[in-house]
């Protein structure tokens, strides 16, 4: 297994991008990648990309790809693991560079949800196999599948309403200087307590908002990478990991199995563990949902979620400091986009020029989790080679 890096990044402001499709956006965010790489990208160098794209109504995903980026001529593989696509995509990308398949490679996430309707993505996107049948017809979409998490995560530990205000404030705070995130203002916990009620604990403000766009990487073996900068970004360690679908499967439900599977299995590649992350992106589709993810992810000791975000430890200057691009929350949350974005703003933060920079961070981790609560995805990055 050889090492590998990351030497390019770019992506599209997070937005509703109604005048623009995806086969708009995918190029443009391609064009940013390459116009980060030190010392130039020949188009020609792309052995093969991973497009990871959950849902669009322009047409065939890997061909859009191939077709608006001039990519015709490598083998273009589509991921879609629901909300973890963009970081599953990553992780595929390594896996493939690492064996020595290949030595430089795309890495593409996108979406259009401002054009998706909940149904079609939901609903036909699930088939309505045996596992989700019974959820969507009776109005278990996103918000209220993740809420059950949430009112018993409520119900057992010393977290409340205001702690979930919290995480929602913060992460708009972060959002302001970056000029890639969707919603650039700031709000207070007594707006977010007070903002109609979508379900039950989440108000309006506690939840992502629909969003278009999308991110792009270059991912490269340690045999070239001198070709394309002296400062990379190590993929140190990448992890996925499931849970059971249906709920009334699961035997807790203020914990997200998948993601401390996907965490172990990352640290454990990494050879690193939660105490030596500098910085993250988290999921954050749902307020609770990042203050159960400290927790799974090792960032603190069960139910001690609350008490770490009011501690100011995630803020920009604390000591591990989570979303400062904003996250899902105020950055925005286009799907197959999101974990891929995560990796740029990982990327932009350890090379020193991120738009809300952490000043002395080496080592970064990323993760997403969707489905029903049932996958997740973690990276871990360094500016270290490791």
């Amino acid at each position: 297994m050889r090492r590998v890096a990351i030497v390019g990044a770019g992506m599209t402001p997070f937005k509703e991008h109604f005048d623009l499709g995806i086969k708009d956006l995918v190029p443009m965010a391609v064009s940013e990648m390459a116009g980060s790489v030190d010392k130039g990208l020949d188009r020609a160098d792309i052995q093969a990309a991973w497009f990871g794209e959950l849902t669009t109504t322009d047409g065939f995903p890997a061909g859009i790809l191939a077709d608006s980026c001039d990519l015709m001529d490598i083998p273009v593989t589509r991921v879609e693991n629901a909300c973890a696509t963009g970081n599953d995509a990553v992780r595929n990308a390594t896996y493939a560079v690492a064996s020595g398949a290949f030595d430089v490679v795309l890495v593409v996430g996108a979406d259009k949800v401002r054009e998706s309707s909940s149904r079609s993505t939901f609903w036909e996107w699930a088939k309505l196999t045996r596992d989700v049948a019974w959820d969507y017809p009776v109005g278990l979409v996103a918000p209220a599948n993740f809420a059950l998490h949430a009112a018993r995560y409520l119900h057992e530990s010393p977290a409340t309403r205001e702690h979930m205000a919290m995480v929602a404030v913060k992460n708009h705070k972060h959002a302001v200087p970056n000029p890639k995130a969707q919603l650039r203002y700031e709000i207070t916990v007594e707006q977010v307590l007070s903002a109609p009620m979508v379900v039950a604990p989440f108000g309006l403000l506690d939840c992502t908002p629909q969003s278009d766009g999308a991110a792009a990487l270059l991912v490269v073996s340690e045999d070239v990478v001198e070709q394309y900068t002296d400062h990379p970004v190590w993929v140190r360690g990448v992890g996925l990991g499931l849970d059971r679908v249906m709920h009334q499967h699961k035997a807790d439900m203020t914990s997200f199995p998948a993601t401390v599977k996907a965490a172990r299995a990352a640290y454990a590649m990494a050879g690193i563990g939660p105490q030596d992350i500098d910085l993250a992106e988290v999921h954050d589709c749902f307020s609770a949902v990042e203050l159960i993810s400290y927790e799974d992810l090792g960032f603190t000791d069960r139910f001690g979620a609350a008490a770490y975000v009011a501690s100011g430890a995630t803020t920009v200057g604390g000591a591990r400091p989570v979303n400062a691009s904003g996250g899902l929350k105020a950055k925005g949350h286009p799907p197959g986009a999101t974990g891929v974005a995560q990796c740029v703003e990982l990327f932009e933060q350890l090379r020193g020029h991120a738009s809300n920079q952490v000043d002395g961070a080496t080592t970064a981790l990323a993760h997403n989790i969707g489905g029903p609560t049932a996958v997740s995805a973690v990276t871990v990055l360094s500016s270290e080679k490791g």
